[in-house]
């Protein structure tokens, strides 16, 4: 039974750990120890209030966050935020590809470019072909690779006592780089892809199921489906940062007490585990970068997809046939081919991350505000307008990722 409520909200929070998200991480814990443990906690809340907004809007509206958020601003508006979200999971498919390319052939030998096509084709010709009622369980299927981390950590030694102590209780460490990592967290944690994802992911639910009306044209009922939403949306976040929580660990139990401090990518944390750690936690390690990567890819191009054409009001859905969602899925193949592509233009991932990042950070404030503005208003989302503690928490995640947006920008421009 539990297994037939998650859904959206579990590929959402997956697909936040994707080989970019642990990069990230691996650096977290690779500089600083243990010492920003804390930060996964701290963004769960928000996290996990931002998600079920998006999720509500889907389910209770029927219509994806661009259709939504048109209603509020102005059209060249929605396509600019759009636009520059596009650009950013562009970048970010562009350095996951990459990632689990160079993973694969770590693990079995081979040419780094001939495995990225494959997985770029492999996405994209599974997105186009595969309806969405048989391609979600596959999607479903792909969370089960994070536990890939789970299991890294419990391969290496790690002094449980100090490290929980000082997730409850952290050195202070006042600096710059401190501070940049933690921004660089919540921005990770926290991202625009996942809010169209999974708000677009809803109607999809919505469209296979018994009752194909939005939440707020019932005459009665649904709090049922807000229910399921909550249950499936928590579910996914703790997971998500749960797994960020085991790969700062194992890193910082590896690496950081080895003196490595520095990692630009994800393959490079495993290939630094290897020697410290054995081929077996390198092997977990690679095999969940390509795993996880399979998972964040469709969800990256699916997303932008989901964008475009609700804006322009084509069809949105991974269930039509492809001649009868042409442009959706022209916007699907468009971004993975074009991420394959800047594999071959020698811009290193570590740069398409920070420009990735930096894009996310433009779009993600102005969104979450209109999000909490959609939410909170009666006659878009009728009597299942949100409750005032999510709208609390709802703003209070747009504030801190407002700071952590201009702290962000602030780096670059001094960068």
């Amino acid at each position: 039974m539990w297994l037939r409520l998650l859904g959206p909200g579990l590929i959402t929070g997956a697909a936040d750990d994707d080989p970019s998200g642990i990069a990230t991480y691996s650096q977290a814990g690779a500089q600083f120890g243990y010492g920003l443990l804390w930060t996964v906690f701290l963004t769960t809340p928000f996290m996990i209030a931002i998600q079920l907004v998006s999720a509500q809007i889907g389910r209770v509206t029927g219509k994806g966050l661009a259709a939504n958020i048109l209603q509020l601003a102005p059209r060249w508006i929605v396509m600019g935020l759009v636009g520059l979200l596009v650009a950013a999971n562009t970048f970010n498919i562009a350095a996951d590809i990459a990632a689990m390319a160079e993973a694969l052939s770590l693990v079995i030998g081979g040419l780094d470019h001939e495995h990225a096509l494959i997985f770029a084709a492999g996405s994209t010709l599974l997105q186009v072909f595969v309806p969405y009622r048989r391609y979600s369980p596959v999607l479903k299927f792909l969370t089960l690779s994070l536990f890939a981390y789970v299991a890294t950590a419990f391969t290496v030694k790690i002094p449980w006592s100090t490290a929980l102590l000082a997730t409850v209780w952290p050195k202070a460490t006042v600096n710059a780089d401190y501070f940049m990592m933690v921004v660089a967290v919540v921005g990770t944690t926290i991202s625009p892809y996942l809010f169209f994802w999974q708000a677009s992911q809803e109607v999809e639910e919505m469209n296979q199921g018994k009752r194909d009306k939005p939440l707020r044209d019932l005459p009665n009922g649904g709090d049922p489906e807000i229910a399921r939403i909550r249950a499936d949306t928590i579910v996914g976040m703790l997971l998500s940062n749960g797994i960020a929580f085991f790969i700062i660990l194992t890193t910082a139990s590896v690496l950081n007490a080895n003196g490595v401090t520095r990692i630009n990518s994800a393959t490079e944390a495993a290939e630094a585990l290897r020697p410290l750690a054995g081929d077996f936690t390198f092997a977990l390690f690679a095999l969940g970068i390509i795993g996880t990567g399979l998972l964040a890819i469709p969800v990256l191009a699916g997303s932008a997809a989901y964008g475009v054409a609700e804006i322009f009001g084509w069809r949105a859905t991974l269930e039509a046939k492809p001649e009868k969602a042409v442009g959706f899925y022209t916007i699907i193949a468009a971004a993975t081919v074009i991420g394959f592509g800047l594999g071959f233009t020698g811009i290193s991932a570590i740069h398409m991350l920070v420009w990735s990042a930096v894009l996310n950070g433009i779009v993600a404030v102005p969104i979450m505000a209109m999000m909490m503005l959609i939410v909170s208003n009666g006659t878009i989302m009728g009597h299942f307008r949100a409750r005032s503690w999510l709208v609390v928490l709802g703003w209070l995640g747009t504030a801190l990722m407002a700071t952590a947006v201009l702290a962000l920008l602030g780096s670059s421009a001094m960068g």
